[in-house]
Formats: structure tokens, sequence, C-alpha cells
């Protein structure tokens, strides 16, 4: 028995923007192995997790341990054009420094 996938790789390719302006609080994701629009359905309403190393380590609020690993959550909310790209909303908005890192998409909740 293989072991169960939990979240499939994407790569954060900047925020939603016009010729002059963007929006920060809605980052494009490119998820691995999707290039059509009508696969972006699945992802819909699932978590998303930018995981990234901080400078200083802070007690884990669920294992009560010191770590350098921080999480911004955030939820994919509709497609964007018909390439496979999904737009996004974090709970803060992603740096910078996001673009170009990858984010985990999780494979729940289950709209199924």
């Amino acid at each position: 028995m293989q072991p169960t996938k939990l979240f499939s790789k994407a790569i954060v390719t900047g925020f939603r923007r016009g010729q002059r302006n963007q929006k920060v609080s809605t980052s494009l994701v490119k998820i691995e192995g999707v290039d059509l629009k009508k696969d972006t359905e699945f992802y819909l309403g699932k978590r998303i997790a930018y995981i990234y190393r901080a400078q200083k380590s802070r007690k884990n609020k669920i294992t009560k341990r010191e770590t350098k690993l921080r999480v911004i959550w955030g939820k994919v909310r509709r497609a964007h054009g018909s390439s496979g790209l999904v737009r996004c909303a974090f709970r803060t908005n992603l740096p910078p420094k996001a673009i170009g890192a990858t984010v985990r998409v999780m494979m729940y909740p289950s709209r199924v």
C-alpha cells in the first residue's frame, strides 16, 4: 500500500495585478500538474500553506517545542486565466520574498 498524498506542490508566481497596480491581497499560484482551467475545479476551496524559516525561534502552539518554522495559511479561491493558475487569499498578505517560493496545497477540505 502506498502512502496517502496529503498535499500538492505549487509555486507562487506573483500577485493579482493590472498594468499599473497590483493587489497584494490576492496571490497567483501555479499548482504542479494543473495545466487547464477545468483541472483547477478540484482545488477550489482547498487550504494552502506557505512555510518559511524565521530568524528567531518561537514555541509551537500545538507541539509546545521551539521552532523557527512559521506558516501563513490561505485558501484557493478561484481560477485565474485558462492555463491552470489559481487565485489564493492568505490570512496575512504574503511577503515579496514568497514570489517564486514553493507552497503546499493541502488535499482538504474535500468537496466530493
